[in-house]
């Protein structure tokens, strides 16, 4: 982001220290014999006359106001000063986007909002042209600013510079981070007690009646993909341990035999030898056809549903399928 006119910024800092004072400026509002603002009820630890922010971290200030408000509040934290007016249309677009960040920041960073066409004496103590204008107040001082509205990531980024270049110096952005509170966690969902059904008969090796359980749900839900793996694994799993290892022997030895093709697949897949399984029945579609090429491209895709979606090995075997059939 294009970093403010150091000239810009000088004469700001000579007019707010020297020239015009901060501290005087509520004096001569009130010396002009403007109508002060009724003062707030007092807060729990806020003092009698102290403006009442419109919401946490974002404020209006008007020139009665603003030394409260911005003077002071900036000894702790920075107040980023959004001039602004009802007619201006980038300001409509700039303002949002900062009330929010101000909002997420925490209290880190204070947004003081400033109706320049309200308050004329402000706008004229900051040297304003044109709107909207934003300018960072820190100690009493300005140290950053920047006119128009911007996209808000290099808002985003011009308010981590200024937070990283004022954190040793103003005590109140740690405490800010430092008291940020994570978002609460979602209430977990309360459990699917026929998933629970179906997980306990697994768990106690009662294939036949997880999956019963399973075949239940997808009747009920035939895109429920959760049932669908599951009743996947359950069905893999019961083959496996059904099946005779040495039904690998005897499917290398009669490449016909498509039952034997099967089971060894599922053997050398619950032995971790996945290429293998796959290399197997990928073969077996290829020198087959009709019913007995569809079993073992059934049971292929089958295996599939075993793996997430982008595993590697499932991914070369999907694209060895598709030229093998076609």
């Amino acid at each position: 982001m294009t970093r403010p006119d150091p000239r810009q910024t000088a004469a700001l800092s000579a007019a707010l220290s020297g020239a015009v004072d901060l501290s005087a400026l509520k004096a001569r509002a009130d010396a002009a014999n403007r109508p002060p603002a009724a003062p707030a009820p007092a807060q729990p630890g806020q003092a009698q006359g102290q403006s009442q922010p419109q919401s946490g971290f974002v404020i209006d200030v008007t020139e009665e106001t603003f030394q409260t408000d911005v003077v002071e509040r900036s000894l702790q934290v920075p107040v980023v000063v959004d001039l602004w007016a009802d007619w201006c249309g980038p300001c409509k677009q700039l303002s949002p986007v900062l009330e929010r960040l101000a909002a997420a920041a925490n209290g880190a960073w204070i947004l003081a909002k400033i109706d320049v066409d309200a308050n004329p004496r402000i706008s004229q103590l900051f040297g304003v042209q044109s709107i909207p204008t934003v300018v960072a107040i820190a100690g009493g001082q300005p140290v950053e600013a920047f006119s128009g509205a911007q996209p808000e990531p290099q808002i985003r980024q011009w308010l981590d510079g200024l937070l990283d270049a004022l954190r040793d110096r103003l005590p109140g952005i740690r405490a800010a981070e430092a008291g940020a509170t994570a978002p609460p966690e979602p209430e977990p969902e309360p459990e699917d007690e026929r998933f629970v059904e179906a997980e306990t008969a697994f768990s106690n090796g009662d294939y036949a009646k997880a999956e019963a359980a399973y075949q239940k749900i997808l009747a009920a839900e035939p895109a429920n993909e959760d049932a669908k793996a599951a009743l996947a694994q359950v069905r893999f799993l019961a083959r496996a341990e059904a099946a005779d290892p040495s039904v690998v022997v005897r499917a290398d030895t009669s490449p016909e035999d498509i039952d034997a093709q099967l089971s060894a697949a599922d053997v050398e897949l619950a032995g971790q030898r996945i290429e293998k399984a796959f290399a197997r029945l990928l073969d077996t579609v290829r020198r087959t056809s009709g019913t007995d090429r569809d079993r073992v491209r059934t049971h292929l895709v089958e295996l599939f549903g075993l793996f997430p979606p982008d595993d590697p090995a499932v991914a070369q075997a999907r694209r060895d399928l598709a030229s093998a059939l076609y």
